[in-house]
Formats: C-alpha cells, structure tokens, sequence
C-alpha cells in the first residue's frame, strides 16, 4: 500500500479541508497531519480503495479507516474529533 498520490489527494480534497479546521491539527505536507510534534494522520492508495490511517486511541499504532466512500470519510473525522 503507496501514500497518496496528488491525484487521489485532489478527490479528496473536501475531506482535507474538513481536517483542516480540527484544532490541533498542523498539516505538514499534503494529507498529512501531525498533533503534537507527532504523526496523527495519513493517507493511502490500493486496488482494494483509499484508506486513513489514524493514531488510535492508545497513541501507540495507527487505525486504518477505508475511506473510499462517504460513510468512511464521516467515520474518519469523527474519530479524529474524538482523539482530539
């Protein structure tokens, strides 16, 4: 499983925005975000689809979320929110 490419990154681009207004998240480099001076949140590509990996609620590994879809993306901000 590859990062993001721009290209994927640009369909997600209302997701990013979204992300974006979430206190205490800096972006770093396109769809990537850190809290904390750590890695909170990246994105990857597949044939399987798209997919978030976000810090879980421990801070010791990360979640993946697929977010190919609507449904997806809702659940990825809403657990970003609620590890915030």
């Amino acid at each position: 499983m590859r990062h993001a490419s721009p290209t994927t990154l640009d369909a997600l681009e209302p997701l990013l925005a979204e992300l974006r207004t979430l206190p205490e998240l800096v972006e770093r480099s396109r769809g990537v975000f850190y809290r904390k001076g750590r890695a909170f949140l990246h994105f990857h590509e597949d044939p399987k689809g798209l997919f978030a990996d976000v810090r879980d609620a421990t801070g010791a590994d990360f979640e993946r979320i697929d977010v190919t879809d609507e449904p997806g993306r809702r659940r990825l901000v809403e657990s970003a929110k609620a590890r915030l």
